[in-house]
């Protein structure tokens, strides 16, 4: 589906950006978005990043976006709590 390996995608699971859930028979189970993650991890191996950079990465990325929205949802707080001014 992604074009990688299985190799690859236990290399993700084993420097701990992806954990797989586990079928009755053991086998690996990935949501959408752990594959949008392991889609992102090829990308950046694929030009030239090695994959633990390309781990680091992903989870600084990821950690950048929740901050973002976190900030947009004080702002609009904030904003919404502001009395407006008299004219």
């Amino acid at each position: 589906m992604l074009g990688t390996t299985q190799g690859f995608l236990r290399a993700l699971g084993e420097a701990r950006l992806i954990t797989p859930l586990r079928s009755a028979g053991g086998h690996r189970r990935y949501s959408r978005y752990q594959l949008r993650i392991a889609a992102r991890a090829r990308e950046l191996v694929d030009h030239g990043t090695p994959i633990e950079a390309a781990c680091r990465i992903i989870i600084l990325e990821d950690q950048l976006e929740e901050a973002q929205r976190l900030n947009a949802e004080y702002r609009r707080a904030t904003e919404s709590a502001e009395p407006t001014a008299a004219a």
